[in-house]
């Protein structure tokens, strides 16, 4: 089962310190993460499951949301609460959210 989350529930949640893993590419991340995304391109998501925290939701983001609906049914099938970030990092940069650029989670 897919989980997706609306932009006004993922601010919430990233407020509140959310778990959120980035599946773009590293190019695309470097040019502006939402702050605090652990960067995992989605090729290296089924290598790198057990990084994931299975003790509360995982918020999944890409850039328009299609490959984070990809991945976060990948995480569901593994046990992890994956939910896709409805719209993607364009959608929040266009909200206003937090955007890190550089290569490291910020």
């Amino acid at each position: 089962m897919i989980h997706e989350v609306d932009l006004s529930s993922f601010a919430t949640a990233h407020g509140n310190g959310a778990y959120v893993v980035d599946v773009r590419e590293p190019h695309e991340y470097i040019a502006g993460h939402v702050t605090g995304a652990v960067p995992m391109p989605l090729g290296q998501v089924p290598a790198r499951m057990g990084e994931l925290p299975t003790d509360r939701p995982v918020y999944v983001i890409c850039a328009s949301g299609n490959r984070s609906l990809t991945a976060a049914e990948w995480m569901n099938d593994k046990g992890v609460d994956a939910w896709s970030v409805a719209g993607g990092t364009g959608a929040w940069m266009r909200a206003g959210g937090p955007i890190t650029r550089g290569a490291g989670p910020a």
